[in-house]
């Protein structure tokens, strides 16, 4: 077997991963971090302080979550809708589907069990231990 035969093929071998930029930096890092403390921290005070009714703190507080799933999503995994060719928007895409899942789910089993709860008779409090 010649040389030229036995290299044949191996040498136009195109690696996907030479033409992929690396996009992260520690800019791109720390501003999603300060996003991130940003967006816990605003809800932690209005838990804290109490300053909004209890519907509207939750309804504040599964927004700024929805917020920090993207800053993450952006910030630390750079899914954006340049890169690869489309999937990271695909990728996108399906983490919003299922940040909207978990959401409207999390509301929905929340308000129900909250509905079903079974009411408190005084009477089986007092003959607790």
């Amino acid at each position: 077997m010649s040389a030229q035969h036995a290299t044949a093929g191996h040498g136009d071998h195109h690696d996907d991963h030479d033409d992929i930029e690396y996009h992260a930096t520690v800019k791109g890092y720390v501003v999603g971090f300060m996003l991130s403390v940003v967006l816990t921290a605003i809800p932690f005070w209005l838990v804290m302080a109490k300053v909004l009714p209890t519907t509207l703190t939750s309804v504040i507080i599964l927004g700024f979550a929805a917020v920090q799933m993207v800053v993450h999503v952006v910030y630390f995994l750079h899914l954006d809708r340049q890169a690869q060719g489309g999937w990271n928007l695909l990728a996108l895409i399906f983490t919003v589907v299922i940040l909207f899942i978990l959401l409207s789910g999390s509301i929905w089993v929340m308000y129900h069990m909250n509905e079903n709860m079974m009411p408190v008779d005084p009477q089986m409090m007092r003959n607790m231990p």
